[in-house]
């Protein structure tokens, strides 16, 4: 199958502007938020959200990372040890939590994240990001803020590559 790229470098740095901005209007500005990307490539969307929004409002949003591993529905290799599960540098707790992912699917992921959260602290309320929506789901989780929609069948492939991880930025259909 013939590979097809929906998001281009500037097209992903476009719409990484355009999250932030709605994230900045959806809590009327950056007091009392907090990002949480979702391990791997969640993280680098989540810090380079951070840096958009220091532009914007000048203002530092404490920016972490989440690794749900021991928390997926489908990993039967799940140790105790939830430690690690996030680390960020403030108290989420009472704060606008905004999770960052690449690839909205199944929604099993964004459950993970929430039951990993919701374990270790109480925020005022947790938003979603993603860069890419493209359907299928199998729990009732929406996206508050989605670069772009692409619909897929379920025999492809959606890939994000973000130059941290994979020495490119693209988002294609394989």
């Amino acid at each position: 199958m013939a590979e097809r790229v929906v998001l281009d470098e500037s097209a992903i740095n476009r719409t990484v502007t355009r999250i932030a901005h709605e994230i900045l209007e959806y809590n009327k500005g950056s007091q009392n938020l907090a990002l949480l990307g979702i391990k791997t490539r969640g993280e680098f969307l989540a810090k380079r959200i951070q840096q958009k929004i220091q532009q914007i409002e000048e203002a530092e949003v404490p920016t972490g990372t989440l690794d749900i591993t021991n928390f997926r529905d489908d990993n039967e290799s799940r140790t105790q040890d939830q430690s690690k599960t996030f680390q960020i540098n403030t108290d989420i707790n009472n704060r606008v939590v905004i999770l960052v992912d690449d690839v909205l699917y199944t929604g099993r992921t964004v459950r993970a994240s929430l039951d990993a959260i919701l374990l270790h602290s109480r925020p005022q309320k947790i938003g979603l990001a993603t860069l890419v929506d493209r359907g299928h789901r199998e729990l009732p989780i929406r996206a508050d803020f989605v670069g772009k929609n692409i619909p897929t069948s379920h025999k492809e492939s959606v890939e994000v590559y973000l130059e941290e991880v994979d020495s490119k930025n693209a988002v294609v259909i394989k």
